[in-house]
């Protein structure tokens, strides 16, 4: 990818641009739409931490961590709760630096490990989360497995 990318809070000026980031239909039952996202992170602002991917000026993807050491079930304390990359940007490696910004702040927070959980089928994010290192844990919680990586 020849722009440069870079990551951004949201804010009241990238909120609308965040909105419209669309995955391909086929994906759409495997994330959830971004507002939703937004709506968790607006109810959960202390755990959430939703960022904005561009390339160059153009918002691309859409990613939200979450922190939260005191969370009562493990894999809830830190992690990649989002990730949705516009279906015209992907495969050009905005999954994998949106991905690396949450583990660089999992990292920054003093957090040794990062957990993920996706729906499983063929236009899931398995083989991608796989592809980054993360390995199944063998728990599964609402309908979606959990994957985990060690940050150290």
């Amino acid at each position: 990818m020849n722009d440069a990318l870079r990551i951004a809070t949201i804010t009241p000026d990238n909120v609308d641009l965040a909105c419209q980031i669309k995955v391909k239909p086929e994906q759409e039952d495997f994330v959830a739409p971004v507002a939703v996202s937004l709506a968790e992170a607006y109810a959960s602002p202390q755990a959430a931490w939703p960022r904005l991917v561009y390339v160059g000026d153009e918002p691309a993807a859409f990613v939200m961590g979450g922190f939260d050491p005191d969370a009562e079930i493990e894999f809830f304390r830190c992690g990649i709760w989002r990730l949705n990359v516009s279906a015209r940007h992907q495969r050009g490696g905005l999954g994998r630096f949106a991905v690396e910004a949450v583990l660089d702040e999992a990292r920054r927070r003093g957090s040794k490990r990062a957990t993920v959980m996706w729906k499983t089928g063929a236009a899931g994010p398995e083989g991608f989360y796989r592809r980054m290192g993360f390995e199944l844990t063998g728990q599964e919680f609402a309908g979606q497995v959990v994957g985990a990586i060690d940050l150290n």
